[in-house]
């Protein structure tokens, strides 16, 4: 069976509130039968404990619940064309566009990145979820260097390589305002009341981000971030946190920007991938061209030629 999971922080506004009815109320998509079906088969838990459809829940409680996949969302392979950076027998690189979700998941049975991985390379690693080959994710909306592998052999090195931090990961994004050099260091868990957002909390998770602006004009800057960690939205709340929201991000933007500029997606690019190949032992960098959309300020595409080795 395979899963996703969710996690949810009951405020005030959920107390008296049974279980199986707070979670219709925050996840509308599922029926409240569904949700009972879960709770009796162990897959909700708060606090770490499995509990009854009946249970009330307190102020600070955390419930988890583990989603178990619908029956159409099984592994089928898709002719989605892919831009292909780099491929051995081991492992492979694209270029993943603005759109694309990585792997299946609830609202997302379909045309994902997997799905189009398994019709070009036909056979993949077999695991327990619907995400084969998949080592890392990039966001729906973010473009980039999008890295899998071909072989359980090299699925199973290619992690062991981002546990130990031993890849590294620049994204271009365009932001508003110029937010210097310098290092975020700002510890990042999920929001207690929106399910879907991130925030910067001291009780979260270590998150480090290290920014270089590359160029800025007017109310907008092209920065270089390096990603020391990767926590969910870290670069995009980082952002936001130090009051430099990324262009045309709808969860952590700015609207009046967005509709200035027409952005329907966040300006953010994974632009560059370096690591040692797992196999080969020989260095590997991967790279993405920006996209046109970063064409917001004047002459921008010669500065990334200028600086494309980056």
């Amino acid at each position: 069976m395979t899963f996703q999971t969710e996690s949810i922080v009951v405020t005030s506004a959920m107390l008296h509130t049974r279980l199986d009815r707070l979670l219709v109320q925050t996840f509308p998509v599922h029926s409240r039968t569904y949700f009972q079906h879960l709770i009796e088969s162990g897959l909700v838990l708060v606090n770490g404990k499995p509990v009854k459809k009946r249970e009330t829940m307190e102020i600070g409680d955390e419930v988890e619940v583990c989603f178990a996949l619908s029956p159409e969302m099984s592994l089928e392979a898709e002719n989605i064309p892919l831009e292909v950076l780099y491929e051995d027998d081991h492992l492979i690189a694209i270029n993943k566009p603005a759109g694309m979700v990585t792997h299946p998941a609830v609202g997302h049975p379909s045309g994902t990145f997997v799905n189009a991985l398994l019709y070009h390379c036909k056979t993949l690693p077999v695991t327990e979820n619907l995400r084969p080959g998949i080592v890392h994710r990039l966001d729906k909306d973010t473009s980039g260097v999008l890295l899998a592998a071909k072989t359980t052999e090299c699925h199973q090195k290619l992690v062991e390589l981002f546990s130990k931090r031993a890849i590294s990961k620049h994204y271009w994004a365009l932001c508003i305002g110029n937010p210097g050099d310098r290092t975020i260091d700002a510890p990042i868990r999920r929001h207690p009341t929106r399910r879907q957002e991130m925030h910067v909390d001291p009780a979260g998770k270590s998150a480090i981000s290290v920014c270089r602006v590359l160029k800025t004009e007017g109310e907008l800057s092209l920065v270089d971030i390096q990603i020391i960690t990767g926590r969910t939205h870290q670069i995009r709340v980082h952002l936001k946190h130090i009051g430099t929201p990324i262009v045309g991000d709808a969860v952590y933007g700015r609207r009046a920007v967005n509709e200035k500029y027409q952005m329907g997606r966040q300006l953010l690019h994974a632009k560059t991938l370096s690591l040692i190949h797992p196999l080969r032992g020989t260095p590997l960098k991967l790279e993405a061209p920006v996209p046109r959309d970063f064409n917001l300020l004047n002459n921008i595409s010669a500065r990334i030629l200028e600086v494309n080795s980056l």
